[in-house]
């Protein structure tokens, strides 16, 4: 049985919004990703769940690394035009940039993360697995920043609210 898209038996699920950062062939890449999943404690192991088609699968493929930015109650329209537009047909950073919107480069990683994100996370890959019609990268946790005074975004198809966590 298929759970599509959009079906309101899928749109019970809440998920914060994760914004990912990526550099690699096709440039510095930024994508919004619902499926962002926190799997382990020891080590620190987090999943995001992708489109095959994406620009960064090709850049995470590449460097073997992502950054992972949990979007800020105040950041829903950076995680619109981050989740709007493909990086293969246009230059999110930059856009972002002229928008007011701010990076800062990773600690221990090549490349950008989301300046006021509630949660930061560098990640190498860890492993990758194609399950359906997507694409599993597991990513282990290497740095963590987060700001306590930050409300984490999440999202459900039929609504939208805050976590405080």
């Amino acid at each position: 049985m298929e759970l599509p898209w959009n079906d309101p038996r899928s749109n019970k699920f809440a998920t914060t919004i994760g914004l990912i950062t990526s550099s690699g062939p096709s440039g510095t890449n930024i994508m919004a990703c619902e499926w962002t999943h926190h799997l382990s404690y020891k080590p620190g192991l987090i999943a995001v769940s992708l489109g095959p088609t994406k620009t960064t699968v090709g850049n995470i493929r590449h460097n073997k690394e992502f950054g992972i930015n949990l979007c800020g109650l105040d950041q829903s329209i950076l995680s619109s035009i981050a989740g709007g537009y493909s990086g293969n047909d246009y230059d999110k950073i930059s856009a972002l940039k002229e928008l007011g919107f701010e990076f800062y480069n990773a600690k221990h990683i090549k490349t950008l993360m989301v300046k006021g994100a509630s949660l930061n996370v560098e990640c190498t890959l860890y492993k990758e697995i194609t399950l359906g019609d997507h694409i599993m990268f597991i990513g282990e946790v290497i740095d963590a920043i987060h700001d306590p005074r930050k409300q984490t975004l999440f999202i459900t198809t039929e609504n939208i609210g805050l976590y405080n966590h």
